[in-house]
């Protein structure tokens, strides 16, 4: 089965940054709209507390899993918003480069943003993402 995202990437803005200026889905297609995926352990604990990398891994595997309840997987995102509970860029980027690497060669518009805080007690990282499938 095609993948319905097709990441689009303009020679007239900078590449110095690490994702597809924009992407498309084809109308038919059906679109998945994920809650922001949360460092949570199944207990409901907070994974990796005060560690930016850890949480952010353990969000992004939250995220797969929610993906493919969905009938999705990462290579089928069409958009994230990467929310790091920091004001310090420092701590933006390391959350920033284990998402970034966890999507491979399907670099998706990404938004990344400092947030004063978070829901969960603890809670450094959350990411938002959008998908888009072909359903047969």
């Amino acid at each position: 089965m095609g993948r319905a995202v097709t990441l689009i990437r303009s020679s007239s803005l900078s590449d110095v940054a690490e994702y597809a200026y924009a992407a498309t889905a084809p109308a038919g297609s059906r679109l998945i709209f994920l809650a922001g995926a949360c460092p949570l352990n199944e207990d409901g604990s907070t994974a990796a507390v005060g560690d930016y990398a850890g949480q952010a891994a353990k969000a992004v595997e939250n995220m797969q899993t929610a993906l493919a309840d969905s009938g999705a997987s990462l290579q089928d995102v069409i958009s994230t918003r990467v929310l790091v509970a920091s004001s310090r860029q420092q701590d933006l980027g390391i959350a920033w480069e284990v998402v970034r690497a966890s999507f491979g060669d399907h670099d998706v518009p990404s938004t990344l943003m400092g947030v004063t805080v978070l829901g969960y007690e603890d809670q450094l990282v959350e990411i938002e993402a959008i998908a888009a499938v072909l359903d047969s």
